[in-house]
């Protein structure tokens, strides 16, 4: 009785795994060479990298004609901490309203734009599986688009050296940049892979990052009209004004700027925190609430207000979180501070969400890339 063995041997699975990372890099390697090739590319960067300055310089400016407009007509100094907070502010919101211009367009015409060169089934009828083709156009685009990102970091790192942050501030937000930006390249690729024309998926990609930045913000809005509640509160009795003095060389907590009175009573109030939800996928929010701000408490000035856009969007989304419970004068009987420290921070849900939707696009366009293709849109080109 013969006895069969089989002696075909598999590859170790450590084997797979760098073969099929390998793959990944040459289309890596192989997208890089091609958009290094292009002029356009340098000339972007370099626009880039003048327009960042050009928007740190004026906002260095526009602090120094307020210090100075301030020792002419006041009769007291706010405390001197530097420009650097305000530079941080300003660069950071600019670098993100133009990386989220940049990255769909250096993402949304990744894969259809070989398939209306007829490359693409060159690629495909090599030994790439489609997840290294689609993962390779990814982390292509995603590392165009952190050129960008690294183009402006010495603008950003000018808000440590100018004092007012610390490099904490700075090494959270290229970070959460670098994600944001990420996401918009995985979105923009996930929807070149499932459309058949470049300028479809590249109008397709910013109407998304749109839905991102202002449709959370028009449903967060309608989502409060919808969510009318009651709060107990009783009566707030403000205090008299006081002509503003001197601040003194360090600040001291002071009382609220106003006391509770009086029984408590059912008053109308808005339940943001039933809808702050629908904030979370905005990729301002993500990004400002990530950034670990120092908590600010009443100074000299009786105020304990953001300094910055990045910083009020934090505290925006931290007042929707908290609700009228956290928010609304003399809720509960009690003053409520007007600078709110985080509880629950929201980014996480919003990242995750973000995370969720580019994930599902980049799986549905790994289907559209798989071999053999069984229906093919009209007019699509093969080669």
């Amino acid at each position: 009785m013969s006895q069969l063995t089989d002696t075909t041997q598999r590859p170790p699975a450590s084997g797979l795994a760098a073969g099929y990372f390998a793959g990944i890099r040459d289309v890596v390697v192989l997208e890089l060479k091609q958009r290094l090739r292009s002029r356009g590319w340098y000339i972007m960067l370099a626009i880039w990298f003048i327009l960042t300055g050009l928007v740190t310089w004026l906002t260095w400016a526009s602090w120094n004609a307020q210090r100075e407009a301030q020792r002419a007509f006041s009769n007291f100094m706010p405390p001197d901490t530097g420009p650097g907070s305000m530079i941080f502010e300003v660069v950071l919101a600019f670098v993100l309203l133009f990386a989220l211009l940049v990255a769909p367009a250096l993402s949304a015409n990744a894969v259809n734009g070989d398939r209306a060169g007829g490359t693409l089934a060159i690629l495909q009828v090599t030994l790439l599986r489609p997840g290294q083709i689609l993962w390779g156009k990814f982390f292509a685009a995603w590392a165009a688009a952190l050129a960008f990102l690294v183009a402006s970091t010495p603008f950003l790192v000018t808000g440590v050296a100018l004092g007012g942050m610390t490099p904490g501030h700075v090494l959270v937000a290229l970070l959460m940049l670098a994600v944001e930006v990420g996401v918009v390249c995985a979105i923009g690729v996930g929807i070149s892979a499932l459309t058949g024309r470049p300028l479809f998926s590249i109008v397709v990609t910013y109407l998304a990052v749109a839905g991102l930045v202002f449709g959370s913000l028009i449903s967060f809005g309608l989502g409060t009209g919808l969510s009318q509640g009651t709060i107990m509160a009783n009566q707030a009795q403000y205090r008299n004004y006081e002509p503003l003095r001197p601040v003194p060389d360090e600040a001291v907590p002071q009382e609220p700027e106003y006391t509770c009175s009086g029984p408590l009573r059912a008053q109308p109030a808005v339940r943001t925190e039933r809808v702050a939800w629908m904030l979370a996928m905005n990729p301002y929010v993500v990004v400002a609430d990530a950034i670990p701000y120092t908590v600010r408490v009443n100074s000299g000035l009786g105020m304990s207000s953001p300094v910055g856009a990045i910083e009020s969007i934090s505290q925006g989304a931290r007042y929707a979180m908290a609700g009228p419970e956290g928010t609304y004068p003399c809720a509960n009987g009690e003053a409520k501070p007007r600078y709110l420290a985080q509880s629950t921070p929201l980014w996480p849900l919003g990242l995750g969400l973000q995370l969720l939707l580019a994930g599902l696009l980049m799986c549905l366009g790994w289907r559209s890339l798989r071999t053999p293709a069984h229906r093919l849109a009209r007019g699509t080109r093969i080669a």
